[in-house]
């Protein structure tokens, strides 16, 4: 099949995107490539940017519920997933109380500072 677009962006809307930003540029390590107050953008020199932008008025995801619903998460692999927890919430992640799966299904869900849902993932 031909490629009918590439991926640019991943947007989450938030509250304050400087301040998410930050968060996901300590977990994932990729930088500031474009920020005012109302969007930032992280990336790591390619083709693909994890960015923010200011949503007035933002209700976070109340997953697993339908009130507000995540529409949208990321699952982001770590070679060891137990010192990665703790570093995602040294950060400012919380620990979803919902954990779907079997007991060790190899991921973890966690809320960003925004109360968007991510997944810390085993690397296979």
């Amino acid at each position: 099949m031909a490629e009918i677009a590439r991926m640019r962006n991943i947007v989450l809307d938030c509250p304050d995107p400087r301040a998410l930003a930050e968060f996901y540029s300590s977990v994932i390590g990729w930088k500031v490539a474009y920020g005012d107050d109302e969007w930032v953008s992280l990336g790591d020199g390619g083709s693909i940017r994890l960015s923010f932008q200011r949503a007035e008025g933002y209700q976070p995801p109340n997953w697993p519920s339908s009130e507000h619903p995540q529409q949208a998460h990321l699952d982001l692999t770590v070679d060891d997933r137990k010192k990665a927890e703790s570093e995602v919430l040294a950060l400012g992640a919380v620990k979803h109380p919902y954990q779907p799966g079997e007991v060790d299904e190899g991921f973890t869900v966690f809320l960003d500072p925004a109360g968007h849902p991510f997944c810390l993932c085993d690397a296979d």
